[in-house]
Parts: C-alpha cells; structure tokens; sequence
C-alpha cells in the first residue's frame, strides 16, 4: 500500500476557505428561509420533495434518508411543514403504511423565491470546492 501523500499548507488555506465558504452558504440559506417565514430544515425538505426524480413527492422515509435524519424527526418536521402549509402528506395507495408529501402552491412558491436567491451563492461554493480539491490533486489534467 502507498504511504498516504502528506498534505500540504495551500491544501489547508484551500479547505480552510472552502468550509468559511460552506457556512457562509449555509447562513445565507438561514437568512433566506427566515424571510420566507420557514427554518432551514423545512427549506431542504421542499428541496428533496421538489428533487425527488421522477415523481412530484416523496416518502416521508426517503426524506429522513436524504436530510440525515431519523425517522421520528422527519415526521416531525414533516408535521410542522404541513401546519405551516408547505406541504399536504397522502397515505400511500399502493402500503398504507407509507405516507407521500406533496407540496403545496405555498410550499411552491417559497421553494422557488429561496433558490433563486441561493443561485449566486451556490455558484461561489462551487468555485471554493473546485479549488480546495485542486489544491490537494494538484492542477487538472489537460
């Protein structure tokens, strides 16, 4: 096995930026959300349910998947999406043990407003994970 290559100064300067950056993002998408009228959680989850390939909702356990969470909490934020009118949850047709979250026109229309925003923001996050892997790859292959 190859002994792990030592990294170097400029990939720490590359990382350290990198994670400023990442919580810069992260705060503005904080800010966002709360002029909105919504938190960050239930943000990410209109994004996964809006994401969601193929089909306009979700499974509540497939958004506990995608968000990192557990169960139970997703239910939860789940709940407070839909007493907030983001979100309308269905039984599964197909197991009723399952429950689909669809968006609503609100949860619709503050998804759109918060990633426009988020555009701009994400375009420079993308600029610092480009340069913090470049620096510890070296430059790109031509």
């Amino acid at each position: 096995m190859d002994k792990p290559k030592r990294l170097s100064k400029a990939d720490f300067e590359a990382r350290a930026r990198f994670r400023r950056q990442l919580r810069s993002f992260e705060r503005f998408g904080e800010e966002q959300a709360a002029r909105h009228g919504i938190t960050l959680g239930q943000y990410q989850l209109l994004v996964q349910i809006k994401g969601m390939p193929g089909r306009s909702w979700a499974l509540v356990g497939e958004l506990a998947a995608a968000l990192l969470l557990k169960h139970h909490t997703a239910v939860e934020l789940v709940a407070r999406c839909d007493a907030a009118g983001l979100v309308r949850r269905e039984r599964d047709p197909d197991d009723h043990r399952k429950v689909r979250v669809f968006l609503t026109p609100v949860g619709e229309r503050k998804l759109h407003a918060i990633a426009l925003r988020h555009r701009e923001e994400l375009g420079q996050l993308l600029a610092h994970i480009r340069q913090a892997v470049g620096a510890e790859s070296g430059p790109p292959p031509r």
